[in-house]
């Protein structure tokens, strides 16, 4: 299982830039990412609805709006996982 997920929606230029930041990272750890679409998950539509893109790492909100590429990258090196 990945350790990155990016929960997108439809249309929506943040998570446009989210993936090219989310790839930039890949390449740099080697950690891969997965792609949710909030629109087909009630659940997560109704949490994070309002905030996207947003990077989960190891299941847990890491960001939302945009990806802190430096702070992601440390979190990972360190295996953190608080917000």
């Amino acid at each position: 299982m990945n350790r990155l997920t990016l929960l997108t929606t439809r249309e929506c230029h943040l998570c446009d830039a989210a993936r090219a930041d989310l790839d930039r990272v890949a390449r740099a750890t080697g950690e891969s990412w997965t792609e949710i679409d909030v629109a087909d998950h009630a659940e997560y539509a109704r949490e994070y609805g309002d905030r996207l893109p947003v990077v989960l790492l190891d299941g847990r909100e890491h960001g939302y709006w945009d990806v802190d590429v430096p702070r992601l990258e440390r979190d990972l090196a360190a295996g953190d996982t608080k917000p």
